[in-house]
């Protein structure tokens, strides 16, 4: 049930709007959407810089900056960004976020928050976080859309002995002195719950889609024309972030495997760590064609540009992570192939509306490809099956206000009510 008191909202969060994707996103709709409702809402965050893993411009790496965007006041910190974000520059980068934004994040003490929000990744902020709570006398939420801990062990980023037992026992002390910790998915949840030996009162708090926003078209892209692509051939898109977790090479075997398959694209749209390899082993496939990152009023355009949706996913990030990409595919109407075992939550979640094969399994993912290329009516029947999910369980305002209803659980009716705290 929807209340009319205001809350005083602190959100931590490196990532951050006007990112276009990831936890970036996220973190700004969620703000955005709160100061929308009339709560008071400022953020701790970085510059934007994902997944180009470069400052984008107009925003300095190194300074501070104020600014205010959409009704929410942000305090943007210096942090350091790697060109190449490898294991251990990853970690000197989100140290650097953590070491710049504490000072930021016990200044807003003095403001009186209700409750301070805090996204995971990164965890190593986590501590300041807990600590601005206490001296605030404030609610401490976390909000974890990465497993970065697990992740960074099962991906080989870190090496499993002494370091992975000591970074295991520091995790679960510190996420167990948190009031409510949620997460993106089920499995994840459970996770957590296994972490810290409790039954209940883990939150799952899923990804979102503005189904208004993206929906089926009942007209070809705008970008198939841009790019070249004939009205009868069959686009199969991958489009976000290109890193290591994702297992991209998959779609580039695929590529050169059906090259002599003359009605059949494979686009690729995004950036990353990994992007670069990733155009110099496709320069030569004519079947190839690239996009940038495409901006939120085009998001449509691309989604409903595929026929097919590519979501590949290394053996050893499942369930350590829920692809936040799912929602736009789902909410576009188009029929996914996704790499995952049989039983996690993203092979679930894709169900009817797609394949799910086993990850690294080159072969059984290109004969899935090919299966939805040469039936355009099972294509049709699984795409109206996703928009249908996506309606169901991610529809923005529906997820966002569960999550309102959350907060106002979490602190006490005697908390503050419109201008009792002070402004923003």
């Amino acid at each position: 049930m929807r209340q009319d008191r205001r809350l005083k909202i602190l959100i931590y969060s490196l990532n951050y709007a006007p990112e276009l994707t990831g936890v970036g996103k996220y973190s700004g709709e969620m703000a955005e959407w709160l100061a929308g409702r009339g709560h008071k809402v400022r953020v701790v965050c970085g510059p934007p810089y994902y997944p180009q893993w470069r400052v984008a411009e107009g925003y300095r790496s190194w300074w501070y900056a104020r600014e205010r965007r959409n009704g929410v006041g942000l305090w943007r910190c210096p942090v350091w960004v790697p060109r190449r974000a490898s294991g251990v520059k990853r970690l000197v980068h989100l140290f650097s976020f953590v070491l710049s934004s504490t000072p930021a994040l016990l200044r807003h003490v003095f403001w009186s928050p209700d409750v301070i929000i805090a996204t995971e990744p990164p965890f190593m902020g986590a501590p300041s976080v807990l600590l601005a709570a206490r001296l605030a006398r404030a609610k401490s939420w976390l909000h974890v859309q990465d497993l970065e801990v697990d992740a960074a062990f099962a991906l080989g980023l870190l090496r499993k002995g002494w370091m992975s037992r000591l970074a295991f026992g520091l995790e679960r002390r510190i996420k167990a002195a948190f009031d409510r910790i949620s997460t993106i998915s089920e499995a994840m949840a459970d996770r957590i719950r296994g972490k810290l030996g409790v039954e209940d009162g883990i939150v799952t708090f899923p990804n979102w889609v503005d189904t208004g926003a993206i929906r089926p078209l009942n007209r070809p892209s705008d970008l198939r024309a841009e790019l070249g692509i004939e009205k009868d051939a069959v686009v199969a898109l991958y489009s976000g972030n290109m890193g290591k977790k994702q297992g991209l090479e998959l779609i580039v075997d695929a590529a050169r495997r059906l090259h002599a398959q003359r009605n059949l694209v494979f686009v690729f749209c995004g950036d990353g760590s990994s992007a670069k390899e990733l155009r110099k082993q496709t320069a030569a496939l004519d079947n190839v064609r690239w996009l940038p990152l495409q901006p939120f009023e085009r998001l449509n355009e691309l989604l409903t540009l595929a026929d097919v949706h590519l979501l590949p996913q290394r053996q050893d990030a499942a369930d350590l992570v829920m692809p936040s990409k799912l929602t736009g595919i789902m909410a576009s109407g188009r029929p996914v192939v996704a790499t995952a075992r049989e039983g996690t939550e993203l092979a679930c979640a894709v169900g009817d509306a797609g394949r799910i094969t086993a990850p690294g399994d080159a072969a059984t993912f290109i004969e899935a490809i090919c299966s939805l290329v040469e039936d355009n009516e099972l294509r049709a029947r699984m795409g109206t099956i996703a928009r249908s999910y996506a309606e169901r369980f991610w529809e923005k305002e529906r997820v966002l206000g569960d999550f309102e209803d959350a907060l106002y659980r979490l602190v006490p009716s005697s908390g503050s009510q419109t201008g009792a705290k002070g402004s923003v």
